[in-house]
């Protein structure tokens, strides 16, 4: 016999919320198509793209650090977070309509003609031909490879994601002792898979070709696992926002403050993880002083458009959430936590900013409401999508061969 508190009911509120907010974005990007994305100027029609470019990838890799939190703890044979692994899932299951958007703007932007080689300056073959470091990179950067991979990137984030979850619903009927370790092994066998492509993709390539490659003169060894670092800690301030949701709505009763305890320290100690390469990089850099290096921080330190922008974000990145959370009890107090994961969420937003925008428009600073409109119509994609998954499965799984582990966890 269930009880309604193991399943997720969707308030209608949320649904208004949810609804609302997608409804900001359309209304953002048609307002945004009208005095940007219409216009005749380059710099406006790039502006306009690069705006959902920015947002597209930044809630894609976010909601997709979701299944990597679920596949990292498959792999660890961790058990604590048991007790709210559906959360993690029922936002993962966000990635494949998020990806399918993103993809369709990265096309339009690979396939947008003389407009769009503002952004991404290797798709232009006469441009190519006359840069000798372009035509060096041009192997790896070419529009085959870049649709080709970029397929198969959020193909497989989708198809692998997917059959996690689905195993993941096994746990709900009961299993012999040789059963659960059947499912372990099929959990830990699908984790790996994940793992391996997250590491080719989300810690490699990916940053390269759809981010990177703005700056197709500029490169940095360290900018994929700097993004890595980035949406990580975003995806787990996400999980923990709709973890708190939920226990405040009187789900997750087994969740608690030892649960929340672990998920703060896993952002304390991602946010120095992110301060660390946000210093290697740019210190190696500045050391070095190499011309076709320093160019990518010429327009976000000194005296460039976006210094402003770029120390506030080290400051709401690192020093708030290392200066707040390094004591027990803020990593334990709900509305702490609730505050510091929407700072994290929003301050890695503006890092997403900064590395588009910065090598776009690198001259002035446009960021208005058309900006926040389209991240608030992601937002909303992601609330509906992640409610939808919540109300469809028991929100624990009860016969998991670790779920006793969480339920007495003790941090």
């Amino acid at each position: 016999m269930t009880t309604s508190k193991e399943f997720f009911e969707v308030p209608k509120r949320y649904k208004n919320w949810s609804y609302g907010l997608i409804g900001i974005g359309i209304l953002a990007l048609l307002v945004g198509y009208f005095m940007y994305g219409a216009s005749d100027d380059i710099h406006h029609k790039s502006r306009f793209w690069a705006t959902l470019l920015q947002n597209s990838t930044y809630f894609l890799l976010t909601t997709n650090a979701a299944m990597f939190f679920i596949c990292a703890t498959i792999l660890a044979f961790g058990g604590w977070q048991m007790v709210f692994r559906r959360v993690p899932e029922a936002i993962s299951a966000a990635v494949p309509v998020i990806g399918v958007i993103t993809l369709v703007i990265l096309l339009a932007i690979v396939f947008g003609g003389h407009h769009m080689t503002h952004i991404y300056h290797w798709t232009d073959h006469e441009t190519v031909a006359n840069d000798k470091i372009l035509e060096g990179k041009s192997p790896f950067l070419n529009i085959p490879f870049y649709i080709i991979w970029t397929v198969l990137i959020i193909g497989l984030w989708s198809l692998l994601g997917f059959k996690v979850r689905k195993i993941s619903l096994e746990a709900d009927k009961p299993m012999s002792v040789e059963q659960g370790k059947k499912y372990i092994w099929k959990n830990t066998v699908w984790a790996s898979l994940y793992i391996v492509w997250f590491a080719l993709t989300v810690m490699s390539t990916t940053p390269w070709l759809w981010l990177m490659s703005i700056d197709a003169h500029w490169y940095s060894t360290m900018y994929s696992w700097y993004t890595f670092a980035s949406t990580w800690v975003s995806g787990l301030a996400l999980i923990t926002l709709f973890v708190i949701y939920l226990k405040n709505a009187g789900y997750l009763e087994y969740t608690n403050k030892e649960h929340l305890h672990d998920l703060g320290k896993f952002m304390f100690a991602f946010s120095i993880f992110w301060a660390y390469l946000w210093f290697s990089q740019f210190m190696l850099i500045w050391y070095a002083n190499i011309p076709e290096e320093t160019v990518y921080f010429n327009p976000r330190i000194k005296d460039g458009a976006y210094s402003g922008v770029f120390w506030f974000n080290f400051i709401i990145n690192f020093l708030a959430p290392f200066l707040i959370f390094m004591k027990r009890n803020s990593k334990r107090n709900y509305t702490t936590v609730t505050i510091m994961s929407l700072i994290i969420v929003f301050g890695h937003w503006l890092d997403f900013y900064q590395m588009v925008m910065a090598s776009v428009a690198p001259d002035h600073v446009e960021m208005n409401l058309f900006d926040f409109g389209i991240a608030l119509g992601f937002v909303g994609i992601i609330m509906l999508v992640t409610g939808r998954a919540l109300s469809k499965y028991p929100l624990v799984s009860k016969y998991h061969p670790f779920q006793k582990e969480s339920i007495i966890h003790h941090t």
